[in-house]
């Protein structure tokens, strides 16, 4: 648990208009809104050459485009829980926002001010049904931690044990109600837009966000997140979980055994502890490792503030709010995408992401199977055990933004939880490996269970001539489905031919360019005529439509230019 000294200097300057139990459904309107028009403003200056002083250049693009994203983690902030938990969400999804976006929001602090004990003590008696001293012997009206959810009180029950009641933000499901509301408006927005809403599910992604963040907030789900993620562990002295006291749970309150420890990203005080920080970094690296390989249930928010360790270098994991699920059809998966990375092949990495849903099936898939084979040829240059999380993660997600990459919320919260466990094992152990820990585990999904030795690759030739044979078996058949479907006009070839595309074009510009040849030359005339019989304001009115008319003209033959240059 975080210490509480923290608390008189976190945000405590500031208050924050969402920091209230009751809201206005209009004021919030209002605000979301206005961010969101703001943002379409930003976003639609950033492609416009002219609103950059000086002149258009890459570096003051990437400045700007840095300086948004900066901009959006501080509005989010402002915004309250809702954009909070959002933002951190979003910093999972490179494959659908810039970096510079996925970046930012990755640094989106969830510490807010604490709301006050009396609140929190009406809470607890409206939940539980009793009133605290009743509950408690003693419990300090100071918090441990206040996050945008809710804060945590350190007390001790009448049988003398040590406990951490951990107390949800007053009014937080009218906020979310409200705020989710609103948000389906703007996603709807974005999934009829033109640019924006091509090939991306924004209603999809609000669907998913609205079930984690009601999950979240339900401390009853919580506890038993706990209690199974425990029971997992059990016969791994080195890893504790706090118990949940079932008799003090409810949706708002749930009560947990206090466990205090390290925080395990405060390096001196492990050293000065006398604890083996590399030790340390394995086994962080291989309690996750076991969660998602052989438990199948994760930490899906294993940042250092929710793991420490206590003073015989047992791990401690906390909040378990945030937690992945692993369906059994993934592992089969899985393995087949880790054998096509393996030989390097492009073709068996793309179907195996598409059955995993992390791919979207386009009619071309040409430059996707180009991408992904570049990357396994880029990548794999170097063994397995020398490979890096964090770069791998930044250049898959770099080669799929703006590519038909659709990852999974499960997908993403794996890669960021490998990216931070790899960047906290390398300042407990600066010759620390991840890929060196995970590649037992990785030897024993590709070898489905098996030892890793040559029978394993035996069988995985077996199951490939079987795969052949059955190919060549079904081959006549698949050609008789083709033929008939020709037939029966199912069938469509599409040929395109980019010479063509680019007559096409030019005739139709030349066409539209001649109307507005014709129109400029109307209007001027008409202009000059009502100019000629005195009616000046009338001349003008004509005279700004014909440079109106001039303007189009001018960017539809610097249109054509461009894209003549394109072939």
């Amino acid at each position: 648990m975080s210490s509480p000294s923290f608390l008189g200097n976190v945000h405590k300057e500031k208050a924050y208009r969402w920091n209230r139990e009751n809201y206005s459904r209009n004021r919030r309107f209002i605000d979301i809104w206005a961010f969101f028009l703001t943002l379409l403003t930003k976003l639609w200056l950033e492609g416009k050459p002219w609103s950059y002083p000086g002149g258009f250049t890459e570096e003051k693009r990437a400045t700007r485009r840095k300086a948004q994203a900066i901009w959006i983690r501080d509005t989010f902030l402002d915004l309250g829980p809702t954009f909070i938990k959002v933002g951190q969400l979003f910093s999972t999804r490179a494959d659908l926002f810039p970096g510079e976006y996925v970046e930012e929001l990755a640094k989106l602090q969830d510490r807010v001010p604490a709301f006050s004990y009396e609140q929190a003590e009406l809470i607890i008696k409206q939940d539980l049904g009793k009133p605290v001293t009743e509950l408690f012997r003693s419990i300090d009206p100071i918090p441990l931690a206040a996050a945008s959810l809710g804060q945590v009180h350190k007390a001790q029950l009448h049988s003398s044990e040590e406990v951490v009641v951990k107390v949800q933000r007053p009014g937080l499901r009218q906020l979310f109600t409200i705020d989710l509301q609103i948000l389906k408006g703007i996603a709807r927005y974005f999934q009829n837009h033109p640019d924006w809403g091509r090939g991306r599910d924004w209603l999809g992604i609000y669907e998913e966000c609205c079930r984690i963040l009601w999950e979240e907030i339900d401390y009853l789900n919580e506890g038993r997140n706990a209690d199974t993620f425990r029971r997992n562990f059990r016969s791994y002295n080195w890893v504790k979980v706090p118990r949940v006291y079932w008799r003090y749970a409810s949706p708002r309150v749930l009560t947990l055994e206090y466990l205090p420890g390290i925080k395990i990203s405060h390096y001196e005080a492990l050293e000065a502890a006398g604890l083996d920080r590399k030790l340390l970094a394995n086994l962080g690296a291989k309690a996750y490792l076991q969660q998602l390989f052989n438990d199948g249930f994760f930490h899906a928010d294993p940042h250092p503030g929710n793991i420490a360790v206590s003073p015989e270098g047992s791990l401690i994991f906390y909040d378990f709010g945030m937690m992945g699920r692993i369906k059994a059809n993934i592992r089969e998966q899985l393995m087949e995408t880790l054998f096509g990375i393996a030989q390097k092949d492009g073709e068996r990495v793309v179907n195996s992401l598409v059955e995993l849903g992390a791919l979207s099936p386009v009619e071309d898939m040409g430059p996707v199977r180009r991408s992904v084979q570049y990357m396994l040829d880029h990548f794999m240059d170097k063994p397995f055990e020398e490979q890096s999380v964090s770069a791998i993660s930044e250049d898959l997600y770099e080669i799929a933004y703006g590519q038909p990459f659709r990852f999974p919320a499960t997908f993403t919260f794996v890669m960021r939880a490998f990216s931070t466990l790899e960047g906290v094992g390398k300042g407990l152990d600066p010759e620390f490996n991840f890929m060196e820990v995970a590649k037992p585990f990785a030897l024993q999904i590709m070898t489905n269970g098996n030892t890793p030795d040559s029978n394993s690759f035996i069988n995985e030739l077996g199951r490939q001539a079987a795969q052949v044979s059955s190919t060549a078996l079904s081959l006549p058949r698949r050609i008789e489905d083709t033929i008939d479907k020709l037939e029966r006009g199912d069938l469509r070839i599409r040929v395109r031919s980019i010479e063509s595309d680019r007559l096409l074009r030019r005739l139709s510009g030349m066409q539209l360019g001649t109307n507005y040849t014709l129109l400029i030359c109307a209007f001027t005339l008409s202009a000059t005529i009502l100019l000629v019989n005195g009616k000046i304001g009338l001349a003008l009115v004509v005279a700004l439509a014909a440079a109106l008319a001039a303007f189009a003209l001018i960017r539809l033959l610097r249109r054509l230019d461009r894209f003549d240059r394109m072939f």
